[in-house]
């Protein structure tokens, strides 16, 4: 699937230095989310399994990193430091008139929103690091054994993290070999398709540039993150895969400490949890949000205050045994076809005469809402927050026969969606 499943409230591009960075806003929520860019392997399409979650309670901003998607690709390791990434969040933060924000990064991602958080405090609330790889002091022992700069005399495993391979053929050969690392969980065929497809929207060049400028090298300067962790004032939550062939969870383990913030370990979890895990990273990134915005900060925090909240406004809820709540179920219906509808209205109707006091909600798209209501029937509200399963199909086909296997595994992005629509209400 090629387009979003949202369309943003706001789009446009900020210029920093020369440098077009192009920036979605979605949903309107009171608290914000900015999603960082990560290496310029992969777009900030990256996120496509969290934007439509997110943006359903929160304000969320997306941005092509330069070097990526498409923002510009300057010339040069300068060009791509930690502190030039940083500095591009600013920008977009300031350009999409966002006061603060919590920030999510991924792998390299993570180091700059550390430095966001240290060089504008100010603007960020709080840091939620996933797979944190970049920029601390622990080593990697698997990719590490090999200069990524040096002339190397082989190009096995992660020697094929090497310049002068990209750049003299064997960039393909890195590519699948380092989107297999990427994701190590089995039935990830297609998230490794995708960062290959990404991967070969930037040239060989752009990311030797990016690496470079990561390192420190041909030029470039690279600030230590330790220093930055340092003065990171916002609440910060770790998430790290136990099983990451990238970067070990040590890395993580480093981060939480340097910045006295919350770790969480993924059991069998590998590097791209936001792809592999989306239910359980959506979640987890609107509920630290959340929780951050009712914290109700006023400010940065000062060095004394640690990591703790302070406590939101109390709350009063009444909960009630299931005894005395009324008897609902939840239909979901597939809007792929009428006669699964015609089928499911029948088996409503049987479900009536053995209990006559049920109330049956219905969770499904056009056309069965079309049916649904000629009949009678009451269709759940969050309905209309589904994607449109039928009209992707419709799109996929075209004037052309349908490819039935590659259409299903092109609404990766639509199943997510709807899926948290499901858990939403249940």
């Amino acid at each position: 699937m090629s387009h979003p499943v949202r369309s943003p409230e706001i789009s446009g591009v900020t210029v920093r230095d020369g440098v077009d960075l192009p920036y979605a806003v979605h949903g309107t929520g009171e608290a914000t989310v900015l999603l960082m860019p990560t290496w310029s392997l992969v777009p900030s399409r990256w996120w496509k399994a969290q934007v439509p979650y997110l943006a359903r309670h929160l304000r969320v901003i997306t941005f092509d990193g330069r070097g990526s998607g498409a923002a510009s690709r300057p010339a040069g390791a300068t060009a791509y430091t930690d502190e030039q990434y940083a500095e591009d969040a600013a920008a977009v933060l300031d350009a999409t008139n966002t006061d603060r924000a919590v920030v999510v990064g991924f792998s390299c991602g993570v180091a700059w929103s550390v430095h966001l958080a240290a060089r504008h405090p100010e603007q960020v609330q709080g840091i939620f690091a996933i797979g944190a790889s970049c920029g601390l002091s622990v080593v990697a022992p698997a990719r590490e054994q090999f200069a990524w700069h040096g002339n190397l005399d082989t190009t096995k495993g992660w020697a094929k993290y090497n310049k002068h391979y990209w750049l003299d053929s064997g960039y393909d050969d890195f590519v699948d070999f380092f989107a297999r690392q990427m994701f190590t969980e089995p039935h990830s065929t297609k998230q490794i398709e995708d960062v290959i497809g990404w991967a070969h929207e930037i040239s060989p060049q752009t990311l030797a540039d990016t690496t470079a400028g990561r390192l420190g090298l041909e030029g470039s300067v690279r600030a230590p993150l330790e220093p930055a962790c340092a003065q990171v004032r916002c609440p910060v939550l770790v998430v790290h895969g136990t099983e990451d062939a990238v970067a070990p969870a040590a890395v993580s383990l480093e981060l939480a400490k340097l910045t006295g913030g919350d770790l969480v370990l993924v059991k069998g979890g590998g590097h791209g949890l936001p792809a592999r895990d989306p239910v359980k990273i959506n979640t987890m990134i609107k509920d630290f949000a959340m929780d951050v915005a009712r914290s109700d900060l006023s400010g940065p925090r000062s060095a004394t205050e640690g990591t703790a909240l302070r406590n939101p406004a109390s709350r009063h809820t009444t909960w009630a045994r299931a005894q005395r709540r009324p008897r609902r179920a939840l239909f979901l219906s597939s809007p792929i076809g009428l006669g699964h509808c015609r089928r499911d209205l029948a088996v409503a109707r049987e479900l009536r005469e053995h209990h006559p006091d049920l109330e049956i909600d219905w969770l499904t798209q056009p056309p069965v809402t079309r049916v649904l209501e000629e009949a009678g029937e009451r269709v759940h509200p969050a309905s209309s927050w589904l994607a449109n399963e039928s009209g992707h199909f419709e799109e996929e086909a075209g004037e052309h026969d349908l490819h039935a296997f590659q259409a299903i595994r092109r609404m990766d992005a639509i199943m997510v969606n709807n899926f948290m629509v499901f858990a939403d209400v249940v």
